[in-house]
């Protein structure tokens, strides 16, 4: 049966938890990515569909944010009181972005679904 045909009452934080650490919002017993940022569109272990639910600019807008809070400031700091090479500026942080970037986009794709799927939101189509 599917949670979202059913009476129960989902709880929004359990189901943004479970999406963000890989799992099913609904039962966190299965994937809940394909991919690397293409959800699955049913779950393998409780059957909840989750393919028609699109995020849209969410999960770039909220990564693109906290990046942006994390590295500018650290990068500031660092350029300002240490006299690093070049190269060194034009290597570290470029990736550190990007890193972070890549980490962070998938666990906000998660947030954003889940949130749309327990909230019953009109994302859902």
């Amino acid at each position: 049966m599917s949670v979202s045909n059913s009476s129960l009452t989902v709880r929004v934080w359990p189901a943004i938890v479970r999406a963000v650490s890989g799992r099913c919002p609904a039962c966190g017993g299965g994937k809940f990515f394909k991919s690397y940022l293409r959800q699955v569109d049913r779950c393998s272990v409780c059957g909840e569909s989750f393919g028609q639910i699109h995020a849209d600019d969410g999960p770039a807008w909220l990564t693109i944010g906290i990046v942006g809070h994390v590295v500018v400031p650290i990068l500031l700091f660092t350029e300002t009181n240490y006299n690093s090479p070049f190269w060194i500026s034009m290597t570290v942080w470029p990736l550190t972005a990007l890193a972070l970037t890549l980490t962070i986009l998938p666990r906000a794709k998660a947030l954003f679904i889940a949130a749309i799927w327990a909230m019953k939101a009109p994302g859902i189509e």
